[in-house]
């Protein structure tokens, strides 16, 4: 039976570990590296590991469950009713022990590596189509300064590489070889 839950508050460097009871008697807390707490959580006997939900978390639930743990993800709307005091890592790192012995509450479940990788590549092309659409949009803004309007959409993008659109004409070289704006006098 585990008798010691321990709540962790991840950073990028240091975390705040909080180490207490089944029936919330504080064992330790301590401030650990990253590889201290590897190295630490590896020396402890099997028990409950709790997380607020965030960006590692579900990569340190997994190494957590190698080491024979049982890990669990909080998502943090459900740990700030529990901070104390000041927000601090030393105060999450409680409440988020504090949360998870509570009976009702739910906790989330740590996402596979295939899942996290599936979501990096999600975002990713959610950011490329955003960066597409703004592209398209800059260049409709400067066509519209020039006296050309196209309506919004990738498909009319076509129209104006090909020179079709309503009023646009192909640039003409200028005097010095550049091209100049459609209808501009060089």
């Amino acid at each position: 039976m585990k008798d010691t839950m321990i709540g962790v508050d991840l950073a990028k460097r240091v975390f705040q570990v909080h180490g207490a009871s089944m029936t919330g008697h504080v064992k330790f807390r301590k401030k650990l590296s990253r590889e201290q707490f590897r190295k630490f959580m590896a020396e402890q006997s099997g028990c409950v590991v709790v997380f607020e939900a965030c960006g590692s978390a579900s990569y340190w639930a997994r190494e957590m469950e190698k080491l024979g743990h049982e890990a669990k993800l909080i998502a943090p709307q459900y740990v700030r009713p529990f901070v104390k005091r000041q927000k601090n890592d030393v105060a999450d790192a409680e409440a988020i022990v504090i949360a998870a012995q509570r009976p009702e509450m739910r906790f989330v479940s740590p996402k596979s590596e295939d899942q996290q990788a599936k979501a990096v590549l999600f975002r990713a092309r959610e950011r490329l189509v955003r960066q597409r659409t703004e592209g398209v949009n800059a260049l409709r803004a400067v066509l519209y300064e020039y006296g050309h309007v196209f309506p919004v959409g990738l498909a009319h993008l076509k129209r104006i590489g090909l020179g079709r659109g309503p009023g646009l004409r192909p640039a003409r070289p200028c005097g010095d070889g550049v091209p100049g704006p459609a209808g501009a006098d060089c």
